[in-house]
């Protein structure tokens, strides 16, 4: 559950790092200064798109295998066979 948050977060912050780099390289200077004129709206709005772009994706190619039984790994004749999906 924690990966999923962390995933999660680092898309929506993901327009804000664009952001930086480009106040970086553009003004060469990603001060304190430059982050008050910085369009703060629309960046959070970017980020929240992100989010919910990656939502519909994940919902989207979801596993197909959703209703298949899971058959854990056995010991047969010696020897270990894998858990599989049927």
């Amino acid at each position: 559950m924690i990966r999923i948050i962390v995933v999660h977060a680092l898309l929506f912050l993901l327009p804000f790092i664009a952001y930086a780099i480009w106040l970086a390289v553009v003004r060469r200077s990603a001060s304190a200064e430059n982050w008050r004129d910085a369009p703060l709206l629309w960046l959070t709005m970017a980020g929240g798109l992100v989010v919910i772009a990656s939502l519909v994706m994940l919902a989207s190619f979801d596993d197909k295998n959703a209703d298949a039984t899971y058959t854990p790994m056995q010991f047969k004749d010696g020897q270990l066979v894998p858990g599989k999906l049927e």
